[in-house]
């Protein structure tokens, strides 16, 4: 497989850039504010943990937590995992084989296609530039689409997979219900999986936009699913997968015993304990996102005819396209080089299935006051470079 071009970009900027303007994830917790959310018996057990091994499948408590985050799931319907990562791989190397197709939307995050690729043929998808939809106060947002007829078109006899992400990395768009129904129609007609990695679901901007979990609506369905991206906490290592089809979970868990083999007994305990307090997280973090939103679109109103933006309708990245002169790509570098924040052109999004626009960048407003502080710091690189 080729190199992960994201990690590779962020592991030369990510510690040491002034302004880290690209997070993928939301203000991290410290492990006191987390533990100031917990119950005395959840603490008493951290604290009386065994340091042992754990089981594959996940802490049970920890399962049936996991399980109430779904509308129709139970504990056996749950497999925890070392991550998101982790399950993205996996459930590609136990689903396909030589000889199967997927179909991968694009621009995406890349393992969704660089893995199935080491396997099998895989087909690109563009997303469609839209019209955005119009919200609360005549907030235009979204402005991307995912065509039920794409998919449709792309189908071929050995389909096997559609690996699909909402809310969308980058972009932030969201299916519509329709669209989604027609999509499983499809899908359902034709025996085709849908993983969908729903791992930013829980902090929509407007919640009316919340698309219901795959695994909830169809039985060749899988959720994935993670503590690191909605809920701010990435150091804790804790991912999951969702299904209906359990022999499928039972697969991906004997490939598992090659991968990580068990979870960290304490990140397991810390998960439990902010699944518990899920809806307090939440919404602190849905509020940080509406205040970083306001600040940029603020910003980009100011300073016209630098960055065309639309509102993304969940998660905290956004892929506005660059409108400065000098095109998306030299505008990141001059950013990171003068001013010392941190972007992720577009070129980082390159596939090798279609080609991806190049005017586009990734901007992360989830985090708080290093967000803040580039907020600052890109006024001053705006009004510098462009103010008439």
């Amino acid at each position: 497989m080729r190199d992960f071009a994201l990690e590779v970009f962020l592991a030369g900027w990510e510690f040491s850039a002034p302004y880290h303007m690209t997070a993928s994830d939301i203000e991290s917790m410290t492990m006191a504010d987390l533990l100031a959310l917990a119950t005395p018996e959840d603490r008493d057990a951290l604290q009386n943990l065994w340091l042992g091994y754990t089981e594959t499948w996940g802490a049970p408590e920890l399962r049936a937590e996991i399980a109430r985050t779904y509308d129709t799931m139970a504990p056996e319907n749950i497999l925890c995992l070392a991550g998101a990562g982790e399950g993205l791989y996996a459930v590609a190397k136990v689903l396909l084989q030589a000889g199967d197709h997927v179909l991968v939307p694009t621009p995406n995050y890349q393992s969704a296609e660089t893995v199935p690729l080491s396997v099998c043929e895989v087909t690109g998808i563009p997303l469609r530039r839209t019209a955005p939809i119009m919200g609360p106060g005549s907030q235009a947002r979204g402005g991307w689409r995912l065509h039920p007829e794409d998919v449709r078109a792309a189908i071929r006899p050995n389909t096997k997979l559609l690996s699909l992400n909402f809310p969308h990395n980058p972009t932030g768009m969201l299916m519509t219900r329709e669209d989604l129904d027609a999509v499983i129609a499809l899908c359902r007609h034709n025996g085709i999986y849908i993983l969908c990695d729903e791992v930013y679901r829980g902090v929509e901007l407007e919640p009316v936009d919340q698309m219901p979990q795959i695994a909830d609506l169809y039985e060749r369905g899988v959720s994935l699913n993670v503590i690191s991206k909605a809920y701010g906490m990435p150091g804790l290592r804790i991912g999951w997968i969702a299904s209906q089809d359990t022999s499928l979970l039972q697969k991906v868990e004997r490939y598992k015993h090659y991968l990580s083999i068990c979870n960290s007994a304490p990140s397991e305990r810390l998960t439990l304990i902010a699944l518990k307090a899920r809806h307090t997280i939440l919404a602190r973090n849905h509020a940080l996102l509406h205040e970083n939103v306001r600040l940029l679109e603020q910003l980009f109103a100011e300073l016209p005819g630098v960055v065309d933006w639309q509102r993304p309708q969940g998660g905290c990245v956004a892929f506005p396209r660059c409108t400065a002169p000098e095109g998306g790509e030299e505008f990141c570098r001059t950013l990171i080089e003068e001013s010392g924040v941190l972007l992720l052109p577009s070129s980082i999004y390159a596939s090798e299935l279609t080609d991806v626009p190049q005017d586009h960048f990734r901007i992360g407003f989830g985090r708080d006051r290093m967000f803040k502080e580039g907020v600052v710091a890109m006024r001053r690189h705006f009004e510098k470079h462009y103010a008439r």
